[in-house]
């Protein structure tokens, strides 16, 4: 789909047209330089590859640094690839900005949740816990109880939920209405949360 690379400032609110205060996360969109244009001809499928920020040709190996030279752009710091546009009226070099986006319309959002680490199936998953803190009960409040039965099947099912390593997976929110958009700056004004942290890079799609 049609989109851009942006970056997470952070969260604030903002009040709309009938006055509502409405909070919104803060995405610098852009801009976002068309690095590579894949045609049906030549690779199969329509797309463009867009990067975006800046990164330093030490990191960067030769063929990489040729190919930005030969196409005289700067290196991008991140690099995604969306499908969708029309790439007849794009050549290597063009700069897509939050223009691209109206007040209004809902877009999806796609980003690395924040890292919890290691917890127990209360954070994790939601459990009330075993029991409650009546009946003599000291060391089982939080736990996850059975997780299967001993004569049959005995063992424990694929998939069952407990403790483990949370977050930091990549997530997808879909159906953020577009609050503001600052073309000068680049900014959009999402209306709710977005995954990841600040400064973390987002992917946004219409």
């Amino acid at each position: 789909m049609p989109g851009l690379i942006g970056k997470k400032i952070g969260m604030t609110s903002v009040f709309i047209d009938d006055g509502q205060l409405v909070p919104v996360t803060v995405i610098e969109a852009g801009p976002c330089k068309v690095v590579q244009i894949k045609t049906l001809a030549k690779d199969g499928y329509e797309s463009l590859t867009l990067g975006f920020g800046e990164r330093k040709e030490k990191h960067l190996n030769k063929a990489q640094i040729m190919n930005y030279k030969k196409n005289k752009i700067t290196p991008a710091a991140v690099v995604k690839e969306f499908r969708n546009f029309d790439v007849k009226n794009f050549k290597i070099g063009d700069e897509l900005k939050a223009e691209l986006f109206a007040v209004g319309e809902n877009i999806k959002v796609t980003g690395i949740s924040k890292g919890k680490g290691f917890q127990g199936v209360m954070r994790r998953h939601g459990f009330g816990g075993v029991g409650g803190t009546t009946h003599g009960q000291s060391d089982r409040l939080r736990a996850p109880g059975s997780i299967g039965s001993s004569s049959y099947p005995s063992r424990v099912f694929k998939g069952t939920r407990m403790a483990g390593r949370t977050g930091n997976t990549k997530t997808t929110v879909k159906n953020l209405r577009v609050v503001k958009v600052d073309v000068e700056k680049n900014l959009i004004m999402l209306k709710g949360a977005v995954p990841g942290s600040i400064n973390s890079i987002v992917e946004l799609n219409k």
